[in-house]
């Protein structure tokens, strides 16, 4: 299987609001952990929150309450809800199955500026 496809980045205002898509063949597998990262720009790249078959899920503290991470209707899509956004939250934002193991996309830019 090919890299997982990212988008729905883009400019955005600081409190407002946007929703990633990744596109990943492994989010139908019946066991599976599918993971959202973000690099900030001349930062390490870090773990935001992963999402597990039985839809048990984990954040970032930096983003809890903030962000959701969920499986689409259809079998191969990832989203991520981001509402309150902050100019820190700007970051190259890249989809990841965790198990299977999967490999890394090209990411999406997501920029949060007035």
């Amino acid at each position: 299987q090919g890299q997982p496809v990212e988008s729905g980045g883009g400019l955005v205002q600081p409190g407002g609001s946007l929703r990633l898509s990744c596109a990943a063949s492994v989010v139908g597998f019946s066991d599976n952990v599918m993971a959202w990262y973000r690099q900030p720009p001349g930062k390490q790249r870090e773990l935001v929150a992963t999402i597990r078959s039985d839809n048990t899920t984990t954040y970032e503290d930096s983003v809890k309450g903030r962000f959701t991470i969920s499986r689409g209707a259809a079998k191969n899509t990832l989203y991520l809800q981001m509402n309150s956004l902050k100019p820190e939250d700007t970051a190259v934002y890249y989809c990841k199955a965790l198990f299977p193991y999967g490999e890394w996309g090209q990411g999406t830019q997501v920029t949060v500026s007035s």
